[in-house]
């Protein structure tokens, strides 16, 4: 199917082939028939794109510093290179579409096969939405009509943050797509409307709405209009839909308003404020956050977690079907918004005129409903040209399939696997918009939404697994099972009863189970292994991690998806000290601020101490409290009177040791490259396992054991607070 995506870097904007996504739980798969392009957002979106690392930065000075803040702790070309493969990354467009539905999720309730529905899916032939993001659109409206329903309802939110009454005046500032809809709602609602802007076009169709106009292209005072339409009283409140790096909006808007008046930010404009202003009136300004309630909320839009409607009126899904209801009652048109339709063959075109029209507003593209829905449906895209040879392959060569395309497959996994020798032949995402950017990039032969296109492929002999966490355990079984050699990013598992599983599978002879605990190859490791092994006394190892605040409802906190962070990253630092104790561990101990009455993130501030067989000692400080200017990681061994010092992975320092002093790299080296290096030769070379499987088990186990006793200390903790 196609799907319109565009290059953060360049700002090119192409219609690309991507397999269609399949159907989840509490989904809907659409079948576009039109979608309207957000002539405010996209552009902005484009304009973005086009514009040079300086004037990026400039427009995004936030992310200027947390540039700053990782050169400073993992140093220039990493940073450069997390930045390019951001900047690098496709975005899927477009955020209001109308659809037939092909195919109902498990668990969705008030929808069936064939119904016609507004959504916020992109631009692309077939999509696939959560049901809280969909809403079915009544007989009576015209398909071209309900396609501006989800933008409408940007607007629908501010009026609602606004809280119009019967007979109140408004001004709307800004009379693009979204303020020529905020005029039609605001008059519905019973309210005389002045609309500014400095496009003539535009100020007439906001006339044809109901509205006053005042015309700021011929130097009209929009604060003199507004008292002299309101007979001196002021505007009872102000939308602004604008979108301008300036100020001025705002503070006219602070001018134009009654005492007590309310302004509303639908649109992005600067925010220097004048305090005069609002304090003398009292005025009240407030922020409008897209459709409205739920929105951005994961337990609402992904989860399918509705609110209650007696304590929650309009959620972003209500408001969908408000404006919905007005266009069936002829309340609010939006088909003369439409200037320029387009076929989504010619969707390069459409942006074009996007780009280079100013007066372009509503841009219709209109989807080919005659397609084979055979194709549209199809899971498996080939990528042509195709540059990497199957048939190089030697007999036991590595022929890959790739799980997972997320951020860590496309700057880490996937750039490691093409410096080696093996064959890259099949990647797979959730949504294909991933897979197709990773598979075009690193010449993947094939791009997939299906996961059986790697495991009933005969010639994939090797499966690399990138996806969240809660899917690692069913993917590992399956691939094993299918006699596939297993590297799958860590965690192997999340739970006892998985990893119980993991271990009743039987493997053949020379087959390869490997979890991506990198951190044991990194060339420090490596070089910390070597000058310890040779000692026979216990060693005492202290590892902290500045882990940094992660928000609870991020998904690696769920612990239904990611497992928490002490399962899903804190065993990276178990297994370290594992490799360098080199003896199994024998007593494991955990400290956690969940046991102090009120502790802030107390299930991600953990000590956890290992005590080993030969008797050394491992502490692990995982931290989420402290300052990110602070290295993330640091180990320090104390053994036989001598130290060794590691510094985030950039810096190895001895003390005390005769043929030893110091080892110090350009660039971080966590070892990523290497342990996929070490897997490929595993399979191609018979080397054995790189990492030996009891010790995979191992660590796994005791980082679910040290995750049970934070569980145990938060519930204590949480039962004696006052």
């Amino acid at each position: 199917m196609n799907q319109i995506l565009q290059n953060l870097r360049s700002g090119v904007t192409e219609l690309a082939e991507v397999p269609c996504p399949a159907v989840k739980p509490g989904h809907l798969l659409i079948r576009t028939r039109l979608s309207v392009v957000s002539a405010g957002t996209e552009r902005m979106l484009i304009e973005f794109g086009k514009a040079n690392l300086i004037d990026k930065a400039r427009q995004q000075p936030d992310k200027v510093r947390q540039v700053v803040d990782k050169i400073r702790t993992d140093g220039l070309i990493s940073t450069l290179e997390a930045v390019r493969s951001k900047l690098d990354q496709p975005l899927a467009l477009g955020y209001s579409n109308v659809g037939i539905v092909m195919e109902v999720g498990e668990g969705v309730e008030g929808f069936a096969v064939g119904d016609r529905v507004v959504s916020n899916g992109p631009h692309a032939e077939v999509v696939q939405v959560p049901k809280h993001l969909c809403a079915k659109v009544p007989e009576e409206v015209d398909s071209e009509d309900a396609a501006f329903t989800v933008i409408a309802s940007i607007g629908l939110q501010g009026i609602r943050l606004a809280n119009p009454t019967l007979g109140e005046t408004f001004a709307v500032t800004g009379l693009g797509l979204i303020g020529l809809m905020t005029v039609q709602l605001l008059r519905a609602h019973g309210c005389r409307v002045l609309g500014l802007d400095f496009d003539a076009d535009r100020l007439a169709l906001a006339k044809s709405f109901g509205a006053e106009t005042v015309n700021l292209a011929k130097g009209e005072d929009p604060v003199a209009a507004a008292f002299a339409y309101t007979n001196g009283r002021g505007v009872d409140g102000v939308l602004i839909t604008a979108s301008t790096k300036s100020s001025e909006p705002v503070s006219q808007a602070a001018r134009m308003c009654r005492k007590r008046g309310r302004i509303v930010l639908v649109g992005v404009t600067g925010l220097e404020l004048s305090r005069a202003d609002f304090y003398e009136k009292e005025l009240t300004f407030q922020v409008s956050c897209s459709y409205g309630p739920g929105r951005y909320d994961p337990l609402y839009e992904q989860k399918g977690q509705d609110y209650p409607l007696g304590y929650v009126r309009w959620t972003e899904q209500r408001n969908f079907e408000a404006v919905l209801d007005m266009l069936a009652a002829e309340k609010v048109r939006f088909r003369p918004l439409v200037t320029h339709r387009y076929a989504i063959r010619d969707a390069e075109q459409a942006y074009r005129t996007l780009d280079e029209d100013r007066s372009a507003l509503g841009i219709v593209l209109v989807y080919d409903e005659h397609k084979d829905e055979k194709h549209l449906r199809s899971r498996t895209v080939d990528v042509l040209p195709v540059r990497r040879d199957a048939v190089r392959v030697a007999a036991g060569g590595a022929v890959v399939g790739l799980i997972g395309a997320g951020n860590f497959a496309k700057l880490i996994l996937a750039p490691a696997l093409s410096r080696t020798s093996a064959s890259l032949k099949t990647v797979v995402s959730s949504s294909g918009v991933s897979a197709a950017h990773l598979g075009r990039k690193f010449q993947f032969r094939h791009l997939s939404t299906d996961p059986d296109a790697v495991f009933g492929d005969d010639e994939i002999n090797a499966v690399v697994i990138a996806t969240p966490h809660n899917t690692h355990a069913a993917y590992v079984k399956e691939a094993l099972q299918r006699g596939k050699h297993v590297f799958v990013e860590k965690p192997l598992c999340l739970t006892r009863a998985e990893l119980a599983g993991l271990k009743n599978v039987r493997l053949y002879k020379g087959q390869v189970l490997m979890v991506g605990f990198n951190r044991r190859f990194s060339t420090h490791a490596r070089t910390m292994k070597r000058l310890l092994d040779p000692i026979a006394q216990p060693k005492s190892m202290v590892m902290v991690v500045n882990a940094g605040f992660v928000p609870a409802d991020h998904w690696t906190r769920q612990p239904d998806v990611g497992g928490g962070r002490i399962v899903g990253e804190a065993c990276h630092f178990i297994d370290l000290l594992r490799f360098l104790a080199g003896h199994p561990i024998d007593d494991i101990a955990v400290t956690s601020m969940g046991q102090v009455p009120g502790a802030l993130s107390a299930d991600d501030n953990v000590t956890v101490t290992l005590k080993f067989e030969d008797g050394s000692v491992g502490t692990v400080h995982y931290f989420a409290n402290g300052h990110k200017s602070y290295p993330k990681e640091r180990l320090e061994v104390f053994a036989a009177g001598r130290v060794l010092m590691l510094d985030n992975f950039r810096t190895l320092t001895g003390y005390g040791w005769p043929n030893f002093k110091k080892q110090k790299l350009w660039t971080q080296d966590k070892g990523h490259r290497a342990e996929i290096e070490a897997f490929i030769r595993a399979i191609e070379n018979g080397e054995g396992d790189p990492i030996p499987l009891q010790e995979l088990f191992e660590v796994t186990e005791a980082t679910i054991e040290v995750a049970e006793q934070v569980g145990k200390a938060v519930k204590k903790a949480r039962h004696v607070a006052p």
